[in-house]
């Protein structure tokens, strides 16, 4: 991101971080930023360091490594080199009083080296808080998220087809998939806030493999490579005739990520129950879509349409057998996975310019996931797509 650029976004960025923080904790008097990504969104930097914020004293960003990459890429003045915490304590002082911290980062190891050379009279969690700020996304961020939305369209409908070949595995297929998004761009990983989830690019399986379970959040299945690295893709499972082939994956540029899922079927017809099953799903995207309008309750979107699936349908919907997930969509920024979700317990009105992936699929037995998934804006008429739109399955 350039400094220039990123100047503008900082002010911006650190006048709502400031307003959320004393809306949520009146008493706040520091704020601890250790989240290498919740670092990037703030200094435009990501390195081995420690943000703090002071109510009345400003942004300072202590780095241990790299201290020469962080002047080269930050707008930020106030950037000091930093061996330990307590070169920080130093500069800013010892007194932290009532202090913010990313609850979902900061481990207890990290907790007492801090509080071996800082006072925390109280800790808060921060994490909902700077998760609210960066879920309105500025014009400069929907910039970055609709490029890659049309990369991201764009490689699934004229470079993916060409990549199948029968016989491959999905392995193979993955890391064909991987060179190949490289070369049209992508950022090379895709980043999750959910603790300990791990992926290179998403989640891809011939037939049957959409339905197995896997320890990830998320309505697609995959053997994965083995139980030490339970995704990927199997290096057993080939591409045959007839498989239908799940292909859910992020693309991301400059951090910022777009989210879609296309179904393709090689060397043969679908059946009639997958393509009125997708077909469904195509239907559910678009009457979720129509309803992302600023105003609109997520929780009450999600019931809206769970509450109007007939049995028959509901069977296998978002998930296989008992294995489903309860949400049809999610937010999406610098991670995959970010707040608001659509689903119960999401009460908080969306606001305009949130941007959400809608990913309604359902298991057909013995054949393989079907459904869709695609990246939309928050917008007064609805939800605006950035990575095309609901597709049909696409016959390679």
């Amino acid at each position: 991101m350039p400094k220039n650029t990123f100047d503008k976004e900082l002010e911006n960025r650190l006048s709502r971080l400031h307003l959320k923080m004393s809306n949520s904790c009146p008493d706040w008097d520091t704020a601890i930023i250790l989240d290498k990504v919740n670092q990037y969104y703030l200094a435009g930097t990501m390195q081995d360091g420690i943000i703090i914020i002071k109510r009345d004293g400003g942004l300072f960003y202590f780095v241990r490594k790299s201290l020469e990459r962080a002047n080269n890429e930050s707008p930020i003045s106030n950037i000091y080199p930093m061996n330990n915490y307590g070169d920080a304590a130093k500069v800013i002082g010892a007194d932290l009083g009532i202090t913010l911290v990313e609850t979902n980062t900061v481990t207890l190891s990290i907790m007492k080296r801090l509080q071996k050379y800082f006072t925390i009279r109280d800790t808060q969690p921060l994490d909902k808080i700077i998760f609210s700020v960066r879920s309105i996304k500025s014009p400069f961020e929907l910039e970055l998220m609709t490029l890659s939305g049309k990369k991201h369209n764009d490689f699934f409908q004229n470079i993916v087809p060409d990549i199948l070949s029968e016989g491959m595995s999905e392995a193979d297929f993955l890391g064909e998939l991987y060179k190949s998004m490289l070369e049209q761009g992508y950022q090379g990983i895709s980043r999750f806030s959910m603790f300990q989830t791990e992926m290179v690019a998403g989640q891809v399986a011939f037939g049957e493999s959409s339905l197995y379970p896997t320890n990830f959040d998320g309505p697609g299945g995959s053997y994965g490579m083995y139980p030490a690295v339970p995704f990927v893709g199997s290096r057993e499972r080939r591409l045959e005739k007839g498989d239908l082939v799940f292909v859910d994956l992020g693309f991301g540029i400059h951090g910022y990520h777009s989210d879609k899922t296309q179904i393709y079927i090689f060397g043969g017809k679908p059946s009639d129950e997958a393509l009125e099953a997708h077909q469904r799903c195509i239907d559910i995207q678009a009457r979720l879509a129509k309803q992302l309008k600023p105003g609109e309750i997520p929780s009450e979107i999600y019931d809206s349409i769970m509450n109007n699936l007939d049995e028959h349908f509901i069977q296998n919907f978002m998930g296989f057998g008992d294995r489903k997930v309860k949400f049809l969509g999610h937010g999406i920024g610098l991670h995959i996975d970010e707040p608001p979700v659509i689903a119960k317990g999401f009460n908080k009105p969306l606001e305009k310019n949130m941007v959400i992936a809608l990913e309604p699929k359902k298991g057909i037995a013995a054949e393989g996931m079907v459904g869709v998934e695609d990246t939309y804006i928050v917008e007064d008429m609805g939800g605006r797509c950035i990575t095309g739109g609901g597709e049909e399955i696409i016959m390679v």
